[in-house]
């Protein structure tokens, strides 16, 4: 992305014809005089007009007839959201009338501006860093309160603030290091290597605890991944359309009808949900198939929560080999486990006791508690077993209680950051890498130079997050996921 901030820039912040009124935003060096071009206001104009007032004005078409009476927001640098001159326009949600006043902007001297090209200018005026501008796109994609909650932690400042604190306790060690190198002739230790050594401990704990919180943080933020893994025609893909209320995937009774995951996402209780439908566990030698159950075992390995599917239907020993793959496929340390015993409109459990059975002594077999869900005190078991017919519907609300109930500590109000951006992880892994180096070098005796060049690599990752160290490649690959005007 080209940065040309001589220039005035406009985009409508709102979606025209969605609501009563549009925003439409004009930022840069000329955006009180253009606006004073196209806005006729009845006492003064917007160019004298003081900041943080609104102004009420006219605006005529090319023919000079009135297309829309306006509200005209000014705002002085540096005391606005880029931190230039700029004006906000709010008239009618007319598409008809946003199209137009873009028009009059633009034939005034203004330019369409970039994706996140407002948040952009923000970030190179000082009016936040990158993190905070990151955490801008967060809070206007955020869908239900826990995201909301980190974002605006982290658009506020929080996690920059953190991180500045590391940044700033390396930089006055890695000072005094350097200094020991101008005074190497007469061996003066100015940086205390217990203190040095005790910093680095607690740094390298720090940064490990963000690298770690990237999986809740990522979670809150896109959805916990849930796979429903099975044989071929058990109901997944039912199973996912009776969740989502509405057929997202085909349903059909030939096999291998799924070749590839599905994804939607689905809010249970205030807490995004990221369903996977994967393609059929079974023995094939089509070769595309056999690409699709290689990625089912990829999504069960990522996530979260797997949702076992057994169909009542089939004879034990196909229906044994399927459970087997599953549980073995599971982690139990990091993830969860729900079997679904499906069909039973058309197949009762007590006449198919040995699935039950068998799922349970398998998993006895491995320390982990299960059983059939019963009543809400069934809750505790480690891995739940769920009667079903997602044909029907039935055992659908169960299922929710279960899945909102297995996390319901993403909906905690703690203060604690988490990490919900994948560049931010690579930065800290980074910086975490060189800080390990410095360590154990120091315990082999490796030479101050040294130390202090792997310092200053993890002082450069930390500044990287924030922006404090950047390129412009950098910058267009983050702003030009923004939406337009903002």
């Amino acid at each position: 992305m080209y940065i040309r901030n001589e220039d005035t820039i406009c985009a409508p912040a709102t979606v025209p014809g969605t609501g009563a009124i549009s925003v439409i935003r004009v930022s840069g060096p000329d955006a009180l005089t253009i606006a004073d071009k196209v806005v006729t206001c009845r006492k003064g104009k917007i160019s004298d007009a003081a900041g943080y007032t609104i102004k009420f004005g006219t605006v005529l078409d090319e023919s000079g007839a009135v297309l829309d009476e306006v509200l005209v927001s000014v705002f002085r640098s540096p005391h606005s959201y880029t931190g230039e001159n700029s004006v906000e326009i709010s008239c009618h949600a007319s598409s008809y009338i946003a199209s137009g006043l873009m028009n009059l902007l633009y034939a005034a001297g203004a330019r369409a501006a970039e994706p996140g090209e407002f948040t952009q200018r923000a970030f190179l005026n000082g009016k936040m860093d990158l993190a905070q501008a990151e955490a801008v796109a967060d809070v206007i994609a955020s869908q239900n309160a826990a995201a909301h909650r980190i974002a605006f932690k982290q658009m506020k400042g929080g996690f920059s603030s953190e991180l500045r604190t590391m940044r700033s306790e390396l930089l006055e060690l890695v000072s005094l290091m350097e200094l020991e190198l101008d005074f190497s002739e007469e061996e003066v230790e100015f940086a205390d290597r217990s203190r040095l050594d005790g910093l680095l401990s607690a740094l390298v704990d720090h940064i490990t605890r963000l690298i770690d919180s990237f999986k809740l943080g990522n979670a809150i933020k896109n959805g916990v991944p849930v796979a429903i893994a099975g044989a071929t025609n058990t109901g997944k893909s039912t199973l996912l359309n009776a969740l989502l209320g509405e057929d997202r995937a085909i349903v059909s009774d030939v096999h291998g009808t799924t070749r590839d995951t599905i994804e939607e996402i689905l809010n249970i209780d205030g807490v995004l949900f990221r369903f996977i439908d994967t393609a059929g566990l079974r023995e094939t030698e089509e070769i595309v198939e056999k690409i699709g159950i290689e990625r089912t075992f990829k999504k069960i390995s990522e996530a979260s929560i797997v949702l076992g599917m057994v169909d009542l239907t089939r004879d034990f020993e196909s229906t044994s080999e399927t459970v087997q793959e599953i549980i073995e496929k599971v982690d139990f340390t990091s993830q969860k486990l729900v079997f679904l015993l499906n069909k039973t409109d058309i197949c009762e459990l007590n006449k198919n006791v040995n699935t039950l059975n068998f799922i349970v002594s398998s998993l006895e077999n491995k320390g982990i508690t299960a059983g059939l869900v019963e009543n809400e005190s069934d809750s505790a078991l480690e891995v739940p077993v769920l009667p079903i017919s997602a044909k029907n519907s039935l055992g659908i609300a169960s299922l929710r209680s279960i899945l909102a109930a297995s996390q319901q500590d993403l909906l905690g109000d703690s203060d604690t950051t988490l990490v919900t951006n994948q560049r931010h992880v690579q930065a800290l892994s980074d910086s975490r890498t060189s800080l390990l180096r410095v360590r154990d070098g120091l315990a082999s005796g490796l030479p101050t130079d040294l130390a202090a060049q792997d310092i200053r690599e993890a002082i450069y990752h930390l500044g990287s997050i924030v922006g404090e160290i950047s390129t412009d490649e950098v910058l267009g690959n983050i702003f030009r996921n923004f939406c337009i005007g903002k």
